[in-house]
């Protein structure tokens, strides 16, 4: 008997996964084990596995396509066995899901209102496959086409890189797991849309896909309903002026409708770091696009020859930047942390003194090195486990004490900030804390972090102090009750028995929401932390 597999459920946030690559197809022998598929979801690929035997007999998701969890992911039976029941019954209908095996019964029959590209695969011409937008971390809701690699009419491999699409968490390279030609572009450079809405179209050469676009979008749910957006956006009048205005140039630079620069990221960040304006370049590489080797070669005074611009001194000047998925998802939890916690603040500032000297002499020690935010993320844990007011936690309906203690690091990335979680902090030594901290930022930076690395802190330490800041003020990381600002250690002048010496200290600003942590609270929590951190052999106690 037929086994509809659904989508699962791979992580507790994940509400929708993405076929990276298929590594079984239509006709194959499947085994108990044997891995199905590789599965986007959240911020991790993961493997699927298999907890049937039979005959893989369809495919519901094709390879870059996004469908929901508990949706029709592929059906295993019988070799040569009649699904077509299944099928015409509902593709995406939900059948009662097995928890312990990741798979369903067949379900009575069950029209799906919320299908989406893979549902109208019976509908499209032979060999097309509709690529859709897909969900790429568990706050993204919509994407940005950043740069084609690809135009209409090219040949595509399995492999190449179509695009590049920014989300909430970077901007990555999506890359082809079909091969064939590019028959439609759904959405233009610039250009964002919802998860789930039509990306492009590949299919075999000289086909006609002119009725897929809108019977896809047609088809869709109002939810996913995207195409029509970006059709308005693709024929907005503004584009023929952008156009139209570079001819007079001898050497054009290479600038899309919505003035969005054909850049690789690599070039970008270079561009970035050397204060170059991209729109002075002109981009030697495919289609004009500027690459690394533009931005290491340009001369400013050459370029400005070549262009025969004059600016005059004092000509205002200013280049917009469209906001990154990234950007948008952290002002979105940073305005929600800020007008929803009542936030107050507390700043103290610390003698280093002896915790410099227990530094020096702790990496003394051969193939040890440990770092202040060591210190200070160790002192942390020890004090939470004294104060767990602090330690604790809002929601709508309780407060929680939490009697563990996982700290949140904030590491700073090109596109914005993570945090990933030292866990059980509190149990760990110096070295191994320092070790934790290194191994996360590094895959922080390399965008290697799992959903389980950022998950489940129940307080945050971010330092600027290593950027040269004395003193600031964070906002709270929800659904955490606190956050501590730890800024740089700083020599002057200090009174100590009666005389003026030199000395160093260290300023520090705990924030706390007024809901779950009192004044007096905070307070009496920090003049803990002073003791470790002042004194910090008594943390080895």
């Amino acid at each position: 008997m037929a086994i509809v597999v659904n989508m699962p459920r791979l992580s507790d946030t994940m509400e929708e996964g993405t076929v990276a690559a298929w590594l079984k197809k239509v006709g194959d022998k499947i085994e108990e084990g044997d891995i199905l598929a590789e599965i986007e979801t959240d911020k991790a690929t993961m493997e699927f596995e298999s907890f049937n035997e039979g005959t893989l007999l369809h495919i519901g998701v094709q390879e870059g396509e996004t469908t929901k969890v508990d949706e029709l992911l592929a059906i295993i039976g019988d070799e040569g066995e009649d699904i077509s029941g299944i099928l015409n019954g509902g593709g995406n209908a939900s059948a009662e899901v097995k928890e312990d095996k990741n798979v369903a019964e067949t379900s009575s029959e069950e029209t799906s209102e919320t299908s989406d590209a893979p549902s109208t695969s019976s509908n499209l011409p032979e060999g097309v496959i509709v690529v859709t937008m897909p969900r790429l971390s568990d706050t993204m809701e919509e994407g940005t086409v950043a740069t084609w690699l690809k135009k209409v009419g090219d040949t595509i491999e399995e492999g190449d890189i179509l695009a590049e699409i920014e989300t909430d968490k970077a901007t990555m390279e999506f890359e082809s797991f079909q091969s064939g030609t590019l028959l439609e572009i759904g959405l233009q450079e610039g250009e964002s849309a919802k998860v789930d809405a039509l990306l492009a179209i590949i299919g075999p050469a000289g086909t006609d896909v002119s009725g897929v676009a809108s019977s896809f979008s047609t088809s869709s749910a109002p939810a996913k309903k995207e195409t029509p957006k970006v059709e308005t956006k693709s024929e907005a009048p503004k584009a023929t002026p952008a156009v139209s205005a570079k001819p007079s140039s001898p050497t054009p630079t290479p600038v899309t409708a919505n003035g969005r620069v054909y850049v690789s990221p690599l070039a970008k960040k270079l561009a970035e770091e050397k204060g170059i304006n991209l729109t002075k370049i002109q981009g030697s590489g495919e289609n004009g696009r500027i690459v690394k080797r533009d931005i290491e070669n340009y001369e400013p005074a050459a370029s400005a020859a070549s262009v025969g611009k004059f600016v005059p001194s004092g000509q205002e000047d200013f280049d917009d930047i469209d906001n990154s998925q990234m950007r948008k998802a952290i002002a979105k939890a940073l305005t929600n942390s800020k007008f929803s916690a009542p936030h107050y603040y507390l700043s103290v500032e610390f003698d280093m003194e002896n915790a410099m000297a227990f530094r020096a002499q702790f990496n003394s020690i051969p193939d040890t090195k440990i770092s202040y935010n060591d210190i200070v993320v160790k002192a942390c844990a020890l004090a939470l486990k004294e104060h767990p007011q602090v330690n604790s936690q809002w929601f709508a309906d309780k407060m929680r004490l939490n009697n563990h203690v996982h700290i949140g690091v904030a590491v700073a990335v090109p596109d914005g900030l993570v945090v990933p979680v030292v866990r059980f902090a509190n149990e760990q030594t110096l070295p191994q804390i320092g070790a934790a901290v290194k191994d996360l930022a590094g895959k922080a930076r390399n965008k290697k972090l799992t959903p389980d690395e950022m998950q489940g802190s129940t307080f945050t330490v971010s330092n600027l102090g290593m950027f040269g800041i004395d003193t600031f003020t964070s906002i709270i990381n929800q659904p955490n009750s606190a956050i501590l600002s730890v800024g740089n250690i700083v020599e002057k002048p200090v009174v100590k028995n009666g005389k003026i010496v030199v000395g160093n200290t260290m300023k520090l600003s705990l924030a706390c929401d007024h809901r779950t942590v009192d004044g007096a609270t905070g307070a009496q929590f920090l003049q803990t932390l002073k003791g470790y951190i002042e004194n910090p052999v008594t943390m080895l106690v």
